[in-house]
């Protein structure tokens, strides 16, 4: 198997994302090919000692900023996230990973590899933990404006995702919500209602902001916009607490104590929570496989995201999808979509 890297993006660029690709080398027994500044790549490769076999490397002279608009994406047709997903639509890599700038990762993807047929709109999804183990956010991002049939797509591409790379039997759906009750939500919600009540889906009903991290739900659907919100407000609220129990620890000796005691467990529960250890984003319903990590991604995230990578694509999620979207022409009466 052979996964391209984007190698430029990212935070702190080649320092982090070529070492966690040849981390993922050695660990996975994959080879990756790191897209992006030959000169750039090979010094770091020099510094961390590139391996003999399971490295290759492919020029991109331009790369794409994370403050970058999306003109950008368009403009420079030799980035590094450009000439990646060529590598993959061109049969040259299996997979694309990048923790570049999202917005130009998605764009670009849709434009050179495209959705697969019967998919209309690729949604990004992200495994977060929970107290029952992972719970599938769908879409996280990529489509802000959606409609009620996009949203039934998002779950179905978010089941074949939990059977297959989790192994969840029949993965219950629930669909993101201001209540439970059936007729609560807007427009939307409610018209995605009917349509996942009339489908075949262990569909639980509604589900709330409370429930992503409850394990409620295995797989939870939502627009871009709402799921991007929430998944950031939980983001800041981790880091926020985390700040601010490091603060309060270090005030007084008792309590220094107790984290010393304390630490091991500790250990544990916060790489329960730690996002690099999910590596990132897949976008689902693309025509190709590609996994959008975190801008500020660390080597063991980008290791992470290519060992999801591989996943996906042992796995053969994008035929399943393929396959499964296309039943899902049936009309549903008053269902809007």
């Amino acid at each position: 198997m052979r996964v391209a890297v984007d190698a430029m993006g990212g935070d702190y660029g080649p320092a982090v994302t070529v070492e966690g690709a040849l981390e993922a080398v050695r660990e996975f027994g994959l080879e990756v090919v790191l897209v992006g500044e030959r000169d750039v790549i090979n010094r770091e490769l020099e510094r961390l000692g590139s391996p003999e076999t399971g490295v290759t490397v492919v020029d991109a002279p331009e790369s794409i900023g994370m403050g970058e608009g999306l003109f950008a994406s368009w403009r420079k047709r030799k980035s590094s996230i450009r000439v990646g997903m060529l590598l993959v639509k061109n049969g040259q890599a299996d997979a694309f990973v990048s923790v570049g700038n999202t917005a130009a990762v998605v764009a670009v993807s849709q434009k050179v590899l495209g959705p697969l047929g019967g998919v209309e709109r690729p949604a990004l999804a992200l495994l977060v933990p929970t107290l029952a183990g992972s719970t599938l956010l769908v879409d996280v991002g990529a489509n802000a404006d959606c409609r009620p049939r996009h949203l039934e797509q998002f779950a179905v591409m978010g089941r074949i995702f939990m059977e297959s790379v989790l192994g969840r039997t029949s993965p219950r759906v629930g669909l993101m919500s201001i209540g439970e009750e059936r007729g609560k939500g807007n427009d939307l919600v409610r018209a995605a209602h009917e349509l996942l009540v009339h489908s075949p889906l262990n569909f639980i009903g509604n589900v709330e902001g409370k429930d992503i991290y409850s394990g409620k739900a295995d797989v939870i659907v939502s627009d871009g916009f709402t799921g991007n919100v929430a998944l950031k407000a939980s983001e800041g609220i981790v880091e926020s607490f985390l700040s601010i129990a490091r603060r309060d620890i270090m005030r007084n000796f008792p309590a220094r104590l107790g984290f010393f005691l304390m630490r091991r467990q500790l250990k544990r529960l916060f790489r329960r929570i730690d996002y690099s250890q999910y590596g990132g984003a897949h976008l689902l319903g693309l025509n190709g496989v590609c996994i959008i990590g975190h801008g500020r991604s660390s080597s063991e995230a980008v290791k992470n995201a290519v060992r999801m990578a591989r996943e996906y694509v042992r796995h053969r999620v994008t035929d399943k999808i393929r396959s499964e979207v296309g039943r899902l022409d049936r009309p549903v009466e008053g269902a809007g979509a």
